[in-house]
């Protein structure tokens, strides 16, 4: 991982860390609030939306639970880090907000059933409803902008649930006006409002996290700029079967690109190298595997069947042995076209043996499409090698 996807992370780790604490201190005197002053105001949407603010203050302990563990390094249970502690953290969340809401539906059902049950509503329901409307709306802006600063979807998805709150208490605090003006059935509807939001709510939340879970690639858009990003890297002359998935908030991206079959493996992994790098640039990307092709293999023909190396130095060595030629070293070339063989020659062999030496011979009995010889002089005679 590089240091700028540990900044990232540390960054995210503190915000998460601060918003949450904050939310947790906003929660606890609102649960208490709404839950006790619901109670004795005789208002079922009140205690609803209580109870909803206490799936807040669980799921505030989820998300420091889930922001401990997700930065911390890779192991080796663990060999691409600790990133989906926050894809699973939204999942558990998402599941506890649907099962508070389908709760919350079940009560409010009930007291409809029952409303000749239904006490009036006291008036300090209305005024707690409205502290509450507006600390939970103050609190999602500012949860919202720290999460957007760090890129979070986690935290994100943690705001956009404070502003949930922001509206259940808007409706609830209309249930408890239409119950104060007489209309009792108000206050339950404003309940079972609530509910259904918690529970729709819970359901976004747990079906984006387990798209992810499943390892969902990158959208469109965020693909063409790290497919850009390979493109643009020198020596990288084309791309294919480039993958991306979720990994948190990052993306762990695989790639192949194209390179000139005709040069050394060192060089093809000198620009694999430096096309890793240019994406690891892109604070999306958690890390990348790039894979060096000389051709296009999803296009081409494979050359699985060429014979091996193994089968065919001896073959070469003992053919130009022959004549008197030693063989210093052979580079092969596997392409779709054939198998492409370079031979180079020790510095003490005499060029013209190789007249003896019938190329097109050796070149059918090795199953070769092209052989190429060269010569290799020492540096005290030239400057480089030259090329028969």
């Amino acid at each position: 991982m590089t240091s700028t996807a540990d900044t990232q992370l540390s960054d995210k780790q503190q915000v998460a860390r601060k918003t949450t604490l904050v939310s947790v201190a906003v929660n606890s005197v609102l649960v208490v609030l709404q839950i006790v002053v619901g109670v004795f105001a005789h208002s079922q949407a009140l205690v609803a939306d209580g109870i909803h603010s206490f799936a807040d203050l669980v799921s505030d302990f989820v998300v420091l639970l889930a922001n401990r563990h997700s930065g911390a390094k890779p192991d080796a249970d663990h060999n691409y880090g600790h990133s989906r502690y926050e894809t699973v953290a939204s999942l558990f969340l998402g599941a506890l907000l649907i099962s508070v809401g389908i709760g919350m539906l079940w009560r409010a059902g009930t007291r409809i059933a029952n409303l000749g049950d239904i006490p009036p509503v006291h008036m300090s329901a209305l005024v707690v409803a409205i502290f509450v409307l507006f600390s939970k709306e103050g609190l999602f802006r500012y949860m919202l902008r720290e999460a957007q600063r760090v890129r979070s979807q986690m935290l994100i998805a943690n705001a956009w649930h404070a502003r949930s709150d922001a509206a259940s208490s808007l409706v609830v605090a209309i249930g408890i006006i239409g119950s104060l003006a007489g209309v009792r059935l108000l206050d339950p509807i404003a309940a079972a409002i609530v509910g259904f939001m918690v529970a729709r709510m819970g359901w976004v939340f747990g079906w984006d996290a387990l798209q992810d879970l499943s390892d969902r690639a990158l959208d469109e858009a965020a693909t063409a700029d790290l497919r850009a990003l390979l493109l643009a890297t020198p020596g990288v002359l084309d791309l294919h079967e480039m993958r991306t998935r979720k990994a948190g908030d990052l993306a762990l991206v695989d790639a192949h690109i194209l390179v000139d079959p005709m040069i050394s493996v060192s060089e093809g992994h000198y620009i694999a190298e430096a096309a890793r790098l240019r994406l690891l640039t892109d604070a999306r990307v958690l890390d990348a595997l790039i894979h060096v092709d000389p051709e296009d293999d999803m296009h081409v023909r494979s050359v699985a069947n060429l014979p091996a190396r193994q089968a065919l130095i001896g073959t070469l060595r003992d053919a130009f042995a022959k004549h008197g030629v030693h063989v210093e070293s052979v580079t092969l070339h596997y392409l779709s076209t054939g198998l492409a063989v370079q031979v180079s020659l020790a510095a003490s062999d005499d060029v013209a043996r190789l007249a003896g030496v019938d190329l097109e011979a050796i070149k059918r009995s090795v199953g070769a499409s092209q052989i190429d010889v060269t010569h290799v002089v020492t540096t005290q005679a030239a400057l480089g090698p030259a090329h028969t």
